[in-house]
């Protein structure tokens, strides 16, 4: 997704428009269980924080998925029915429950408290089996399959040694990960609030993007001196976390919420765009937030090659992601933010001879320069399409 590329201005005709039900907003039940996520989210930052090697960051991802797809199922049965009920209300606090234990369990998920992780996850699938059991053959669709398949590996794989566990936890990972691309035939026949969606996952987005503030201000803090060096270092990096919110939230965010619109098949959309290509977006900003962690409290010190692929690498493939989405969605290629992903990575052995704070100053200067790059070309092309506007919610670029 950028700027580079501008949808043509134009107008759909009355004929071509679908009428659409009543816009679905989001509920303040699902807003108090985004709550349990930033906990959740905090702990998983604080896991790869304490093992950020290279066995870390699988190991990290692992229970980063169960954690993220209990999130997206609830966010998905809250698009497809009326959730602002007694029932669903409990429903939605029993998955938070189940996320909360979960959280709790992360920091000894592969030690004493694998059973509790597996446990809670399982719980979170049944519960969400029940919530969605209204609509016909939902039991056959991804919600089976975790109360049914996944969640049963997940407490198995808790009741194991060594490096059983994580094997089982992946494969019960990748089952939940397959679900809904094996079973798209069955989610194309759901209809899909188009509305609802890119605003929850983009409130899922800032909720990893706070990640990233504390990310910077505990660790400064915490230092017993607060001198020149720390203090620039967190100008750079709140500087970079405002620049990934700009990549995300100035453009990207209505242009899913455009694609998920029109889409004549949406499901699909939903599963490429929403489901797995947030799964990478939030994971990026993630092991951004715990590079700032090790860069703002020793600004002087060289960074090993750990830290700085989680800084470099999880800003490239943040980048990189939308290069993704955006030819999912319009099957044009996202130019200005591959190659600002593709120089990233290619500074990471350059940047090894480093201080930190140099290393945090040059991804601020590259992710602001991005973003002036694509606001320069999206005025030039709205100035090009001359009188002719898009529609209401229609991306004048992407």
């Amino acid at each position: 997704m950028t700027a580079e590329v501008v949808e043509p201005a134009k107008r759909r005709s009355a004929s071509a428009e679908v009428a659409e039900p009543a816009e679905k907003r989001v509920t303040w039940a699902e807003l108090y269980f985004d709550l349990v996520f930033v906990f959740a989210i905090t702990q998983i930052s604080n896991l790869l924080y304490l093992h950020h090697g290279a066995g870390g960051v699988p190991r990290a991802l692992v229970v980063f998925i169960p954690v993220y797809w209990c999130w997206v199922g609830t966010t998905v049965q809250a698009n497809v029915r009326d959730v602002d009920t007694a029932r669903d209300r409990v429903g939605i606090f029993a998955v938070g429950l189940s996320g909360l234990l979960m959280a709790l369990a992360l920091p000894e998920a592969y030690g004493a408290r694998g059973v509790l992780f597996g446990a809670a996850y399982w719980a979170a699938r049944l519960v969400l089996l029940w919530l969605i059991g209204g609509i016909r053959g939902a039991w056959r669709g991804p919600y089976g399959v975790g109360a049914v398949i996944s969640g049963p590996l997940m407490l198995t794989g808790g009741l194991l040694h060594g490096d059983a566990r994580p094997a089982l936890w992946a494969v019960a990972a990748a089952i939940d990960l397959a679900g809904p691309t094996v079973l798209r035939s069955l989610l194309a026949r759901v209809a899909y609030h188009p509305g609802h969606l890119p605003e929850r996952f983009g409130l899922l987005v800032l909720v990893a993007l706070g990640e990233s503030i504390v990310g910077t201000g505990a660790p400064a803090a915490a230092a017993r001196g607060l001198g020149n060096g720390e203090l620039f270092a967190v100008i750079a990096a709140f500087t970079i976390s405002c620049a990934l919110w700009w990549v995300y939230f100035a453009h990207a965010n209505d242009a899913m919420r455009h694609a998920l619109t029109v889409a004549e098949a949406r499901a699909s959309v939903l599963r490429r765009v929403f489901s797995y290509a947030h799964l990478v977006l939030v994971a990026s900003v993630i092991a951004i937030a715990v590079g700032f962690h090790v860069t703002v409290a020793e600004p002087d010190k060289r960074l090993d090659l750990g830290t700085l692929g989680l800084l470099y690498g999880g800003c490239a493939l943040y980048l990189l992601t939308f290069g993704y989405t955006r030819w999912t969605m319009f099957r044009r290629p996202a130019h200005t933010r591959l190659v600002a992903g593709a120089v990233l990575l290619a500074l990471v052995p350059v940047l090894l001879l480093v201080p930190a704070l140099a290393a945090l100053v040059v991804l601020a200067v590259l992710l602001v320069a991005l973003n002036a790059v694509e606001e320069s070309r999206i005025r030039r092309a709205r100035a090009a399409a001359g009188p002719v506007l898009p529609e209401p919610g229609e991306p004048a670029a992407e």
